[in-house]
Protein backbone atom coordinates (compact mmCIF):
# COMPACT_ATOMS: atom_id res chain seq x y z
CA UNK A 1 0.00 0.00 0.00
CA UNK A 2 1.29 3.71 -0.76
CA UNK A 3 -0.55 6.71 -0.04
CA UNK A 4 -0.47 9.93 -1.65
CA UNK A 5 -0.70 13.45 -0.71
CA UNK A 6 -0.88 15.85 -3.16
CA UNK A 7 0.21 19.26 -1.74
CA UNK A 8 1.04 21.56 -4.36
CA UNK A 9 -1.74 23.99 -3.91
CA UNK A 10 -1.47 27.81 -3.32
CA UNK A 11 -3.41 28.19 0.03
CA UNK A 12 -5.33 31.33 -1.78
CA UNK A 13 -7.45 31.63 1.12
CA UNK A 14 -4.70 32.36 3.52
CA UNK A 15 -3.30 35.12 2.53
CA UNK A 16 -0.94 36.32 2.56
CA UNK A 17 -0.06 33.82 5.38
CA UNK A 18 0.60 31.53 2.67
CA UNK A 19 3.01 33.95 0.96
CA UNK A 20 5.82 32.47 2.28
CA UNK A 21 4.44 29.67 4.44
CA UNK A 22 2.54 26.49 2.49
CA UNK A 23 -0.96 26.15 4.10
CA UNK A 24 0.06 21.94 4.87
CA UNK A 25 2.78 23.53 7.49
CA UNK A 26 0.22 25.81 9.07
CA UNK A 27 0.44 24.68 12.85
CA UNK A 28 -2.81 23.53 14.58
CA UNK A 29 -2.20 23.21 18.27
CA UNK A 30 1.24 22.90 17.69
CA UNK A 31 1.02 20.76 15.01
CA UNK A 32 1.34 20.99 11.30
CA UNK A 33 -1.49 19.92 9.35
CA UNK A 34 0.58 17.60 7.35
CA UNK A 35 2.35 15.68 10.44
CA UNK A 36 -1.81 14.80 11.37
CA UNK A 37 -2.31 12.84 8.22
CA UNK A 38 1.30 11.28 7.78
CA UNK A 39 0.93 10.22 11.57
CA UNK A 40 -3.03 8.74 10.68
CA UNK A 41 -1.51 6.74 7.83
CA UNK A 42 1.69 5.48 9.97
CA UNK A 43 -0.76 3.71 12.22
CA UNK A 44 -2.30 2.17 9.45
CA UNK A 45 1.09 0.58 8.59
CA UNK A 46 2.10 2.72 5.60
CA UNK A 47 5.92 3.47 4.93
CA UNK A 48 5.81 4.73 1.22
CA UNK A 49 4.68 8.09 0.49
CA UNK A 50 4.49 9.99 -2.33
CA UNK A 51 4.05 13.73 -2.18
CA UNK A 52 3.15 16.07 -5.09
CA UNK A 53 4.58 19.26 -3.87
CA UNK A 54 4.16 22.77 -5.81
CA UNK A 55 3.78 26.06 -4.80
CA UNK A 56 6.87 26.30 -1.92
CA UNK A 57 6.84 22.55 -1.85
CA UNK A 58 10.74 22.45 -1.09
CA UNK A 59 9.23 23.72 2.53
CA UNK A 60 7.29 20.59 2.47
CA UNK A 61 9.88 18.86 1.30
CA UNK A 62 12.36 20.10 3.70
CA UNK A 63 9.83 19.44 6.99
CA UNK A 64 8.88 15.82 5.69
CA UNK A 65 12.71 14.32 5.22
CA UNK A 66 13.51 15.87 8.61
CA UNK A 67 10.50 15.04 10.85
CA UNK A 68 10.04 11.14 8.94
CA UNK A 69 13.49 10.52 8.14
CA UNK A 70 12.06 6.24 8.16
CA UNK A 71 10.04 6.65 5.68
CA UNK A 72 10.07 6.01 2.09
CA UNK A 73 9.45 9.42 0.43
CA UNK A 74 9.20 10.27 -3.43
CA UNK A 75 8.36 13.98 -4.59
CA UNK A 76 7.05 14.76 -7.42
CA UNK A 77 6.67 18.24 -8.73
CA UNK A 78 3.02 19.75 -10.28
CA UNK A 79 4.65 22.67 -12.17
CA UNK A 80 1.17 23.05 -13.85
CA UNK A 81 -1.77 23.36 -11.50
CA UNK A 82 -4.39 21.87 -13.88
CA UNK A 83 -6.35 19.82 -11.10
CA UNK A 84 -5.63 17.19 -8.77
CA UNK A 85 -6.12 13.81 -10.91
CA UNK A 86 -3.33 15.48 -12.92
CA UNK A 87 -1.51 15.69 -9.99
CA UNK A 88 -2.09 12.23 -8.56
CA UNK A 89 -1.67 10.91 -12.32
CA UNK A 90 2.14 12.63 -12.80
CA UNK A 91 3.24 10.42 -9.87
CA UNK A 92 1.61 7.29 -11.43
CA UNK A 93 5.82 5.58 -12.30
CA UNK A 94 6.04 5.77 -8.16
CA UNK A 95 2.89 3.83 -7.57
CA UNK A 96 1.75 1.89 -10.53
CA UNK A 97 2.71 -1.49 -9.37
CA UNK A 98 1.00 -1.05 -5.93
CA UNK A 99 -1.64 -3.43 -4.63
CA UNK A 100 -3.65 -0.02 -3.62
CA UNK A 101 -2.87 3.36 -2.97
CA UNK A 102 -4.63 5.39 -0.27
CA UNK A 103 -5.06 9.43 -1.41
CA UNK A 104 -5.33 11.82 1.15
CA UNK A 105 -4.96 15.53 0.74
CA UNK A 106 -2.96 17.65 2.52
CA UNK A 107 -4.81 20.61 4.07
CA UNK A 108 -7.41 18.67 6.12
CA UNK A 109 -8.03 16.83 9.42
CA UNK A 110 -10.00 14.00 9.57
CA UNK A 111 -11.48 11.88 12.17
CA UNK A 112 -12.13 8.47 11.38
CA UNK A 113 -12.25 4.43 11.80
CA UNK A 114 -9.37 4.28 9.34
CA UNK A 115 -9.01 0.81 10.25
CA UNK A 116 -12.79 0.53 8.37
CA UNK A 117 -11.05 2.29 5.63
CA UNK A 118 -8.04 0.15 5.13
CA UNK A 119 -10.11 -2.87 5.05
CA UNK A 120 -12.76 -2.52 3.10
CA UNK A 121 -12.85 -4.90 0.52
CA UNK A 122 -14.03 -2.57 -2.32
CA UNK A 123 -12.45 0.58 -3.33
CA UNK A 124 -13.40 3.20 -0.02
CA UNK A 125 -14.17 6.62 -0.22
CA UNK A 126 -14.47 9.09 2.59
CA UNK A 127 -17.86 11.03 3.33
CA UNK A 128 -19.68 13.77 5.53
CA UNK A 129 -23.14 15.52 5.22
CA UNK A 130 -22.86 19.26 4.11
CA UNK A 131 -24.91 22.07 4.11
CA UNK A 132 -23.92 23.29 0.59
CA UNK A 133 -22.66 20.36 -1.24
CA UNK A 134 -21.97 22.66 -4.20
CA UNK A 135 -18.32 23.28 -3.00
CA UNK A 136 -17.22 19.76 -3.24
CA UNK A 137 -16.83 16.66 -5.08
CA UNK A 138 -20.37 14.82 -4.11
CA UNK A 139 -21.93 11.15 -3.63
CA UNK A 140 -25.48 10.30 -5.57
CA UNK A 141 -26.52 7.24 -4.64
CA UNK A 142 -29.59 5.10 -6.35
CA UNK A 143 -32.60 4.36 -4.57
CA UNK A 144 -31.20 1.11 -3.69
CA UNK A 145 -28.04 2.82 -2.00
CA UNK A 146 -25.67 2.03 -4.54
CA UNK A 147 -23.25 4.92 -6.14
CA UNK A 148 -24.65 6.39 -9.09
CA UNK A 149 -22.45 8.95 -9.78
CA UNK A 150 -19.64 11.45 -8.43
CA UNK A 151 -20.16 15.00 -9.34
CA UNK A 152 -17.43 17.93 -8.71
CA UNK A 153 -19.25 20.76 -7.22
CA UNK A 154 -22.42 19.91 -8.93
CA UNK A 155 -24.75 23.99 -9.06
CA UNK A 156 -27.87 22.04 -8.49
CA UNK A 157 -26.45 19.03 -5.60
CA UNK A 158 -28.69 16.08 -6.20
CA UNK A 159 -26.96 14.79 -2.59
CA UNK A 160 -25.75 16.54 0.25
CA UNK A 161 -22.66 13.74 0.88
CA UNK A 162 -19.90 15.41 0.02
CA UNK A 163 -15.98 13.65 -0.37
CA UNK A 164 -14.02 15.13 2.33
CA UNK A 165 -10.24 13.90 0.86
CA UNK A 166 -9.47 10.56 1.31
CA UNK A 167 -9.82 7.78 -0.64
CA UNK A 168 -8.77 4.19 -1.10
CA UNK A 169 -8.55 2.78 -4.84
CA UNK A 170 -7.67 -0.89 -5.02
CA UNK A 171 -7.59 -0.94 -8.86
CA UNK A 172 -4.37 1.15 -9.62
CA UNK A 173 -3.62 0.48 -13.06
CA UNK A 174 -7.35 1.63 -14.01
CA UNK A 175 -7.11 4.57 -12.03
CA UNK A 176 -4.06 5.61 -13.96
CA UNK A 177 -6.43 4.99 -17.14
CA UNK A 178 -9.33 6.83 -15.84
CA UNK A 179 -6.77 10.18 -15.10
CA UNK A 180 -5.06 9.33 -18.37
CA UNK A 181 -8.47 9.06 -20.72
CA UNK A 182 -9.87 12.13 -19.18
CA UNK A 183 -6.70 14.23 -19.59
CA UNK A 184 -6.03 13.05 -23.09
CA UNK A 185 -9.82 13.64 -24.50
CA UNK A 186 -9.57 16.86 -22.10
CA UNK A 187 -12.35 16.03 -20.41
CA UNK A 188 -12.58 18.71 -17.66
CA UNK A 189 -15.21 20.04 -14.71
CA UNK A 190 -14.40 24.12 -14.11
CA UNK A 191 -11.58 24.18 -16.29
CA UNK A 192 -9.71 21.26 -14.81
CA UNK A 193 -8.71 17.62 -14.08
CA UNK A 194 -10.63 16.54 -11.01
CA UNK A 195 -9.99 13.33 -8.94
CA UNK A 196 -13.51 13.70 -8.59
CA UNK A 197 -14.10 13.16 -12.15
CA UNK A 198 -11.19 10.44 -12.60
CA UNK A 199 -13.18 8.21 -10.21
CA UNK A 200 -16.55 8.66 -11.98
CA UNK A 201 -14.31 7.12 -14.64
CA UNK A 202 -13.75 3.99 -13.17
CA UNK A 203 -17.41 3.95 -11.62
CA UNK A 204 -19.29 4.44 -14.72
CA UNK A 205 -16.32 1.35 -16.13
CA UNK A 206 -17.54 -1.01 -13.47
CA UNK A 207 -15.73 -0.45 -10.32
CA UNK A 208 -17.18 -0.61 -6.92
CA UNK A 209 -17.26 1.72 -4.56
CA UNK A 210 -18.28 1.80 -0.91
CA UNK A 211 -18.02 4.84 1.67
CA UNK A 212 -17.03 4.97 5.25
CA UNK A 213 -18.03 8.22 7.29
CA UNK A 214 -15.92 10.74 8.90
CA UNK A 215 -16.90 11.77 12.51
CA UNK A 216 -14.93 15.00 11.64
CA UNK A 217 -13.41 16.80 8.79
CA UNK A 218 -11.46 20.34 9.67
CA UNK A 219 -11.18 21.40 6.26
CA UNK A 220 -8.18 23.97 7.04
CA UNK A 221 -8.73 26.14 4.11
CA UNK A 222 -10.17 29.38 5.57
CA UNK A 223 -8.98 31.58 8.72
CA UNK A 224 -12.34 30.64 10.91
CA UNK A 225 -11.90 27.03 10.17
CA UNK A 226 -8.34 26.49 10.87
CA UNK A 227 -9.20 28.34 14.27
CA UNK A 228 -11.88 26.70 14.99
CA UNK A 229 -9.76 23.16 14.47
CA UNK A 230 -6.60 24.69 16.85
CA UNK A 231 -9.32 25.29 19.59
CA UNK A 232 -10.92 22.33 19.46
CA UNK A 233 -7.60 19.93 19.33
CA UNK A 234 -6.28 22.31 22.20
CA UNK A 235 -9.14 20.19 24.21
CA UNK A 236 -7.97 17.03 23.54
CA UNK A 237 -5.67 15.09 24.95
CA UNK A 238 -1.94 15.51 24.42
CA UNK A 239 -2.41 18.95 22.76
CA UNK A 240 -1.83 21.63 24.90
CA UNK A 241 1.11 22.78 27.64
CA UNK A 242 0.11 20.92 30.61
CA UNK A 243 2.40 22.26 32.92
CA UNK A 244 4.46 26.06 31.02
CA UNK A 245 7.44 27.34 33.14
CA UNK A 246 6.59 30.86 35.10
CA UNK A 247 6.70 33.86 32.91
CA UNK A 248 7.42 37.31 33.85
CA UNK A 249 4.33 38.68 35.44
CA UNK A 250 2.32 36.70 33.09
CA UNK A 251 -1.39 34.63 33.30
CA UNK A 252 -1.84 31.77 31.25
CA UNK A 253 -5.20 30.60 30.44
CA UNK A 254 -5.99 27.01 29.85
CA UNK A 255 -5.59 25.50 27.00
CA UNK A 256 -2.64 27.04 25.27
CA UNK A 257 0.37 25.44 23.31
CA UNK A 258 3.44 26.90 23.80
CA UNK A 259 6.49 25.83 21.87
CA UNK A 260 10.03 25.76 23.36
CA UNK A 261 12.13 29.18 23.80
CA UNK A 262 9.07 31.43 24.04
CA UNK A 263 9.72 34.66 26.13
CA UNK A 264 6.49 36.11 27.57
CA UNK A 265 6.15 39.05 29.76
CA UNK A 266 3.71 41.27 31.16
CA UNK A 267 1.40 39.29 29.06
CA UNK A 268 -2.11 37.44 29.00
CA UNK A 269 -2.27 34.15 26.84
CA UNK A 270 -4.83 32.29 26.31
CA UNK A 271 -7.61 30.39 25.70
CA UNK A 272 -7.11 28.91 22.50
CA UNK A 273 -3.87 29.76 21.66
CA UNK A 274 -0.94 28.09 20.21
CA UNK A 275 2.57 30.15 20.12
CA UNK A 276 5.55 28.36 17.76
CA UNK A 277 9.37 28.30 18.88
CA UNK A 278 10.79 31.36 20.55
CA UNK A 279 8.18 33.37 20.04
CA UNK A 280 8.35 36.76 22.25
CA UNK A 281 5.31 38.66 23.88
CA UNK A 282 5.49 41.82 25.64
CA UNK A 283 2.59 43.93 27.01
CA UNK A 284 -0.02 41.42 25.37
CA UNK A 285 -3.12 39.75 25.37
CA UNK A 286 -3.46 37.13 22.82
CA UNK A 287 -6.48 34.61 23.04
CA UNK A 288 -8.27 32.39 20.42
CA UNK A 289 -5.04 33.05 17.81
CA UNK A 290 -2.28 31.07 16.16
CA UNK A 291 1.33 32.53 16.11
CA UNK A 292 4.07 31.42 14.12
CA UNK A 293 7.91 30.77 15.21
CA UNK A 294 10.04 33.71 16.12
CA UNK A 295 7.63 35.71 16.17
CA UNK A 296 7.36 39.13 18.39
CA UNK A 297 4.17 40.71 19.71
CA UNK A 298 3.94 43.81 21.82
CA UNK A 299 1.87 46.38 22.93
CA UNK A 300 -1.61 44.62 21.40
CA UNK A 301 -4.52 42.97 22.22
CA UNK A 302 -4.88 40.07 19.64
CA UNK A 303 -8.05 37.80 18.77
CA UNK A 304 -9.47 35.43 16.40
CA UNK A 305 -6.09 35.95 14.67
CA UNK A 306 -2.95 33.76 12.85
CA UNK A 307 0.02 35.29 12.79
CA UNK A 308 3.00 33.83 10.14
CA UNK A 309 6.64 33.11 11.30
CA UNK A 310 8.69 36.05 11.80
CA UNK A 311 6.23 38.72 12.27
CA UNK A 312 6.32 41.48 14.24
CA UNK A 313 3.44 42.97 15.87
CA UNK A 314 3.42 46.19 18.31
CA UNK A 315 0.67 48.67 18.99
CA UNK A 316 0.53 52.33 20.26
CA UNK A 317 0.74 51.92 24.57
CA UNK A 318 -1.24 54.79 26.12
CA UNK A 319 -1.19 56.75 28.93
CA UNK A 320 -3.87 58.65 30.28
CA UNK A 321 -5.43 60.97 32.60
CA UNK A 322 -9.35 60.94 32.45
CA UNK A 323 -11.97 62.48 34.13
CA UNK A 324 -15.26 61.93 35.46
CA UNK A 325 -18.35 61.08 33.24
CA UNK A 326 -15.71 60.37 30.30
CA UNK A 327 -16.41 57.43 27.29
CA UNK A 328 -13.49 56.98 24.93
CA UNK A 329 -13.14 54.05 22.03
CA UNK A 330 -10.07 53.51 20.48
CA UNK A 331 -11.70 52.24 17.53
CA UNK A 332 -12.10 47.95 18.99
Amino acid sequence: MKAIIPVAGTGMRLRPLTYTQPKPLIPVAGKPIISFIVDQLIELGVRDFVFIIGYLGDKIREYIERTYPELDTVFVNQDERIGSAHAIWLAREHYKDADEIIIFFGDAIIDADLEEFKNSPTSCLGVRTVDDPRKFGVVEHDIDGNIRELVEKPRIPKSNMAMVGCYKVREVEQFIKACAYNIENELKSLDEYHLTDALNRMLEWGTEFSTITVDNWFDCGRREILLETNAIFLDRDGFATEDPPPYDNSIIIHPVHIGPNCDIMNSIVGPYVTLGANTRLEHAIVADSIIGEFASIHDIVLRNSVVGNDASIGGLRQSLNIGDNTEIDFGG
